[in-house]
């Protein structure tokens, strides 16, 4: 009898995991499915957010050249001197400094 019982239990516990087997791998798949479908989305309203702000540049640039020459010059900046380690030479009429005004020529020391 107490035979009879192990074998039930058995059955029992690998119907179980049967079970559990599949539960798991139906949540596996919609987890696939539901970031798939999130990826999806995310890069399809990244690329109308980067052609709305293209248009928004190009409106811009048609409007007043200089803005967009000064924008650009803007972005330069940011990525030649991001970092605190980056050391430019330049002469200080250089183009790349056009828009912060007349150079007096002396250097700025950081502290």
């Amino acid at each position: 009898m107490q035979t009879e019982r192990q074998r039930e239990a058995k059955e029992f516990r690998a119907q179980g995991a049967e079970i559990a087997q599949k539960i798991r791998s139906t949540a596996d798949k919609d987890v696939t499915v539901i970031l798939a479908n999130a990826n999806k989305k995310s890069e399809i309203m990244k690329g109308e957010g980067d052609g709305q702000r293209n248009k928004i540049f190009a409106n811009a640039f048609g409007r007043d050249p200089q803005f967009f020459a000064f924008y650009r010059a803007m972005q330069a900046y940011e990525k030649a001197l991001i970092g605190g380690e980056t050391s430019l030479v330049l002469s200080p009429d250089s183009d790349f400094f056009k828009f912060f005004g007349k150079s007096t020529g002396t250097s700025i020391k950081k502290r």
